[in-house]
């Protein structure tokens, strides 16, 4: 009983073509391939384009039909996908709108996943912008935004701040909730938050790669790091992004949260709260509770998926809700030291 001819797809590696080439055996397709490719048969060899396994004449016959398999001159290597992204790291040196062309047409025709996600990435990363500042250097990254915006820090800033203002709203709307007399104690606390945040801008800072502090929350460049969830000391997925590079990263990264390890609504206002009704003549350490609710003492930058929205069951720390009492130094004590 003769054996079916199967069907394959064909490449080369110094080649952008792809051809359909169809054989009973794998010394026919090694044959035609050749002819399509105007190579020398002499030690020519076939091998999977996926993960560069040679090809013989058993493991032919268990490959289904339109396998994709590269075809080998004497002394070149194939392997697989690590192949193909070293070809693109050593043509860095072209100009990159070919090097984008040349993984745009890899992809356009790929059908495994893996591969697909491997060419993708590429092409978000290699079509980055990231040393770019101003809407005239790289008008794409701008693009859904108001025109108030000239630069890109400017609105990762606003950004920023737009966070800290809603953590302000919500703190602040609280109020209505308690009675009067407690009210206006409560408000009291809240407007000197709201005066030390807008010393400090609402802590715009963190988002904002031209700062030079030590507040910022990304390198130089714009890298964001994952600081992991509340309950471990770094992301153990290791997640980043530069929402500077490119519109898709910018829109991204507005899914990554400030989460409060010590929780805004579930801890935070209501000790706060409770510290009010029971002072009793102490003090309230509002700057405290500030560094709770507004900064990067209490707040880390995670990716969505680090971010757990089970209750952290963590409390503040209650040697610090009041402010130490002054020592009141009498005149008689004050005449023995001298």
């Amino acid at each position: 009983m003769s054996k079916r001819p199967r069907t394959f797809k064909l490449r080369a590696l110094h080649s952008q073509d792809k051809y359909g080439v169809a054989g009973k055996n794998c010394q026919e397709v090694l044959l035609k391939g050749c002819q399509k490719f105007q190579l020398p048969i002499s030690g020519c060899r076939l091998c999977l384009y996926e993960d560069g396994t040679e090809l013989t004449e058993d493991y032919f016959q268990s490959l289904p039909d339109n396998t994709e398999l590269m075809l080998l001159t004497p002394g070149q290597a194939w392997q697989g996908y690590i192949s193909d992204i070293h070809r693109f790291l050593t043509i860095f040196y072209q100009p990159q709108a070919d090097v984008i062309q040349a993984a745009q047409k890899l992809l356009s025709d790929e059908r495994a996943p893996l591969r697909q996600k491997l060419l993708a990435d590429f092409l978000h990363n290699i079509s980055e912008n990231i040393q770019a500042e101003t809407r005239e250097e790289d008008g794409p990254w701008f693009e859904g935004l108001e025109s108030r915006f000239r630069d890109k820090s400017s609105y990762l800033r606003y950004s920023c701040e737009s966070r800290i203002r809603s953590y302000l709203k919500e703190v602040n709307a609280h109020a209505s909730t308690l009675d009067p007399q407690l009210r206006a104690e409560y408000l009291k606390i809240i407007s000197q938050m709201c005066e030390k945040l807008k010393s400090v801008r609402y802590n715009g800072n963190y988002f904002d790669r031209r700062n030079k502090g030590r507040e910022r929350l990304c390198t130089a460049e714009g890298w964001f790091s994952c600081q992991g969830p509340f309950d471990l000391d770094a992301c153990l997925s290791k997640h980043s992004i530069n929402p500077y590079s490119n519109r898709e990263s910018r829109i991204l990264f507005s899914t990554w949260n400030l989460d409060h390890k010590i929780e805004k609504k579930r801890t935070i206002v209501p000790t706060l709260t409770e510290a009010v009704a029971e002072q009793d003549g102490r003090e309230v350490d509002w700057e405290y509770f500030y560094s709770l609710l507004f900064t990067s003492d209490n707040l880390k930058l995670v990716h969505i998926a680090c971010h757990k929205k089970s209750s952290h069951n963590l409390n503040c720390d209650e040697t610090r809700i009041y402010k130490p009492k002054k020592r009141v130094v009498r005149k008689r004590d004050a005449r023995r030291r001298q």
